[in-house]
């Protein structure tokens, strides 16, 4: 039996380690068949920081008071020690020795707990993840795709390639750059090629701008809401060969609280309560037996992980010096490990593969399974997870549903519904909540990729006489609390645009 539907969803900047480096977890091996375990932590793993020695340790809290750091010059300090990549741009060589170092850096850290960028998960804190990671395949060999932020490693999982960008671009660049159309790839996108090769694909979404929404060829009516998804999958006709599921992020322009991705400052068993709504939702449908769900994270977050990433493919799609490049990175070197499990009845049971694998993967997986051709050089030579779809039939033991995630006691959010019953998780009528640091630049982390999704959006809405002004609105955006109230501007015009108004993000 083939699988004629795979799912990909993405979360938030966590490390492997961090997540599930102390569960223990023992299989069997997916190339030789042997009992093996996975690349976890011993627990003497450390860092040392101004003649201190941190030791990881468990448990971890479950939210952080901060979001550590993960720009490009941070991932670097954390995996070499230094900030500034030589005159020859070869990776210094990777001893993890950073972490510590470059997490005493963030403004209103407390310098008495730096060890708290090496605290793990225990198993029963993350009783969802660790259930499919025993009940189908864990990766323990799965890296970003470069040692930096969320955006670039995303669109290596959307084209093999980040474009040449290796940093969170600012407001403007964004705009500049790709404001009408969206970002776009020398060679295209895995939606491209799909859509080329005669497949369908669908975007479920937690929230009105969702990160993809920002790549040419995606337009607003192009994605549906993550409320629709077990409805949809459960209907009978489900037709989409690729289903890519985005979180919702939450509060994006404060602490991003009250999302589903796991974000670093949110409750992280909401994130989980996502992973088994959708694992609950496949497993009930009537294509469960013909299906693949790839879970993954886009990159560390900041979080210790003990290993050393290795070398990796250049995407050699002429990007790594186009205008995007700000530090002259090759694109030759794999970033911090992150948790990766698929997940298909088509899997054996409780393997653990220690092959490497990263974002370009899953248009690798595609290219196999649908019979695409590569993206570029990085997805050309990647492993695919087709590999693992081993058994000749469906296996009859999987778990109906996941476990119900662990009550984490955090109370400053509306709690999520059942699975199956969700319906607003935000009231996009009303302004979101007050943002934490309201005149801070808004040019940080996700959010300049948000306001431009959103711009983009908006953009297809307007008339052609409108669109200057549109753009001079997003423009104008320049501290945490213009963000806010530009985002909710752009929600209430979606909202009175779009027959989806009467059904909230999930």
């Amino acid at each position: 039996m083939a699988v004629e539907h795979v799912f990909v969803l993405m979360l938030e900047n966590r490390s492997f380690d961090h997540m599930l480096g102390f569960s223990g977890i023992t299989g069997t091996d997916a190339q030789t068949g042997e009992p093996t375990e996975i690349d976890g932590l011993s627990g003497t793993e450390s860092n040392s920081y101004d003649g201190q020695t941190y030791t990881v340790s468990s448990p971890a809290d479950w939210e952080m008071p901060v979001d550590p750091n993960h720009e490009f010059p941070d991932v670097l300090e954390q995996l070499t020690g230094t900030r500034d990549l030589p005159s020859d741009h070869h990776y210094p060589p990777i001893d993890d020795s950073g972490f510590v170092k470059n997490y005493a850096r963030i403004e209103g850290v407390d310098q008495q707990n730096l060890g708290e960028i090496l605290r793990c998960y225990e198993p029963q804190q993350l009783p969802v993840l660790t259930k499919l990671a025993t009940e189908f395949v864990v990766c323990d060999g799965w890296w970003s795709s470069l040692p930096g932020p969320t955006w670039p490693n995303r669109f290596f999982a959307h084209a093999a390639s980040s474009g040449g960008l290796d940093h969170s671009p600012s407001i403007w660049e964004l705009i500049d750059w790709e404001v009408f159309d969206g970002f776009s790839f020398p060679n295209g996108t895995a939606f491209d090629r799909l859509r080329g090769g005669g497949r369908t694909w669908k975007i479920y979404a937690g929230d009105w701008t969702p990160g993809v929404a920002a790549l040419k060829g995606i337009g607003f009516m192009d994605w549906s809401w993550y409320t629709d998804f077990a409805g949809d999958v459960g209907s009978g006709d489900y037709s989409a060969d690729y289903t890519w599921i985005e979180p919702s992020y939450g509060h994006i322009t404060s602490d991003y609280a009250c999302g589903t991705s796991q974000h670093p400052q949110d409750d992280v068993t909401r994130g989980e309560h996502l992973l088994k709504c959708t694992y609950d939702a496949l497993r009930s449908s009537p294509i469960w037996d013909t299906s693949l769900l790839i879970v993954t994270y886009d990159e560390h977050g900041g979080f210790y992980d003990h290993t050393s990433p290795g070398p990796a493919a250049p995407p050699d799609d002429g990007t790594d010096s186009s205008e995007y490049n700000r530090y002259g990175f090759r694109f030759d070197q794999y970033g911090v490990r992150v948790p990766a499990v698929v997940v298909s009845p088509l899997v054996a049971r409780n393997v653990i593969d220690h092959r490497t694998y990263d974002h370009s993967s899953i248009p690798a997986t595609l290219s196999y399974l649908f019979g695409l051709d590569p993206l570029t050089d990085r997805d050309a030579q990647a492993n695919g997870v087709h590999t693992l779809l081993t058994l000749p039939e469906p296996r009859s033991d999987t778990p109906e549903t996941m476990p119900e995630p662990a009550v984490s006691g955090v109370t400053n959010c509306t709690p999520l519904p059942p699975c199956g019953q969700w319906e607003f998780a935000f009231d996009v009528r009303e302004l979101p909540p007050p943002v934490t640091r309201p005149a801070e630049s808004a040019d940080e982390g996700n959010l300049p990729a948000v306001i431009h999704a959103a711009l983009k959006q908006d953009l297809e809405i307007s008339p052609p006489e409108e669109r200057e002004e549109r753009v001079a609105r997003a423009k104008a955006v320049q501290t945490r609390e213009d963000a806010r109230e530009y985002l909710a501007e752009v929600e209430r015009r979606l909202t009175a645009a779009s027959p989806r108004a009467k059904r909230g993000p999930g």
